[in-house]
């Protein structure tokens, strides 16, 4: 029946309809004005609406397939695909030559934190008139003010954060099949952990151990919804464990995913009321939405702060240093825009500039803090990241650009 009459019956319609043949020309022309009507319409509705839009889509993602007429022809060509590209068989392998100098005889501990849709001018330590980092600001750290992400999305940011290609050269096949500063790390004999509380690595833990603290099993801090802090449980244990070699732990964050802001923090952070207590953004007052961001970036300060606490407690032990930067920013109304993920030449600024901390224990007895505040003001993006980790472990390698480190530029 379904078959009779969705198929069958409007086939037979559309065989028996009579078409007006049209010169070329005026054919052209009337889809052309045709087209350009339609989407224009398309896009004043989208604009218009566009807070209900971004929420509401972002909650329910499979609506964007269902709306999308040639959704069908998409997914029949990647599954198509999946049986004739070549399965990351072969990894593109960099940084062979990679070697921690004999003369090293520091341990190094590393935290590095990777935040998740935050903005940097929601960080009072870069001048934000609300008090967000009331912790922060107790401890000597290093806030860079001009940087930049590499994507508006985390499936692009993140791998493209630990990519040795910059920006303008990154390409998610040509990414995903070449080695990334992890393995470097790992072939060098770093000791180096992934730990996550976000959806996933983004491929980049492919080949280093993993571990997702995403439900209770072993997220001690889940309160119907699983807290970052929770990442710091057992961690002790795990340096314990491990006598010899530098340390490298990636803590990836929660932080201000979105849209349903009023989750990502515990009530004892919501200090900045009114707050918007819905996922529909739409549905709240411009003060709710950025009171709800705010405490969320209060509760990073927090987190923040405790990663610290714990580096200080190793630091008889190791030369211990944190570096937190967002995988990319947030709109929140600016434009009638929200959330993030719009292409890169056409995002706005709030999409794509993000916050960067680096802290460092007094035990790193090279670290020169006053020459790295006086560099705050320079602009720096994800580019920088692969040449600065390397030099964080004082790894020697031909792929390492001092150029690019931030340590030393």
């Amino acid at each position: 029946m379904y078959l009779l009459l969705l198929g069958i019956a409007p086939s037979i319609f559309v065989y028996r309809a009579a078409i007006d043949k049209r010169q070329i020309r005026q054919a052209v022309t009337s889809r052309i004005i045709l087209s350009v009507t339609v989407l224009s319409l398309a896009v004043a509705v989208v604009f218009m609406f566009s807070s209900h839009y971004a929420s509401f889509i972002r909650e329910h993602k499979p609506l964007r397939y269902y709306t999308n007429p040639a959704t069908f022809i998409y997914s029949t060509i990647k599954y198509a695909k999946g049986f004739t590209k070549n399965k990351i068989d072969v990894l593109q392998p960099i940084g062979q030559d990679a070697i921690i100098p004999a003369d090293d005889e520091h341990r190094e501990l590393i935290i590095f934190v990777v935040g998740e849709s935050a903005r940097y001018d929601r960080f009072s330590l870069n001048g934000y008139q609300k008090e967000t980092n009331p912790l922060l600001k107790q401890e000597d750290v290093i806030s860079y003010n001009n940087f930049w992400s590499c994507g508006t999305s985390t499936a692009v940011s993140v791998p493209c954060m630990f990519s040795i290609y910059s920006r303008s050269e990154y390409d998610s096949s040509k990414v995903q099949s070449t080695e990334n500063v992890l393995d470097i790390l790992q072939r060098s004999g770093v000791n180096v952990l992934w730990r996550d509380n976000n959806s996933s690595s983004k491929g980049v833990a492919l080949r280093v151990p993993y571990e997702s603290f995403r439900t209770a099993d072993t997220n001690p801090l889940c309160d119907g919804e699983c807290r970052d802090e929770g990442m710091l449980n057992g961690l002790q244990r795990y340096i314990n464990n491990h006598k010899s070699g530098d340390i490298f732990i990636v803590l990836h964050q929660l932080g201000n995913h979105e849209p349903a802001y009023y989750k990502r923090y515990p009530e004892s952070f919501e200090r900045f009321t009114p707050v918007c207590k819905t996922n529909q953004l739409e549905e709240c007052s411009k003060e709710e939405v950025n009171n709800t961001y705010d405490n969320i970036i209060l509760y990073t300060d927090y987190f923040l702060s405790k990663v610290i606490a714990f580096l200080k407690e190793n630091s008889a032990n190791f030369e211990t240093g944190m570096m937190y930067v967002s995988d990319h920013g947030e709109s929140l109304g600016e434009n009638r825009l929200f959330l993030h993920g719009l292409p890169y030449l056409f995002s706005p600024e709030e999409q794509r500039h993000v916050p960067a901390i680096m802290w460092f224990g007094e035990s790193f007895d090279d670290m020169d803090i006053t020459a790295l505040q006086q560099k705050i003001g320079k602009r720096y993006s994800h580019d920088n990241l692969f040449h600065t980790i390397l030099a964080l472990l004082e790894i020697e390698t031909n792929v390492y650009d001092s150029e690019m480190d931030i340590l030393k530029n």
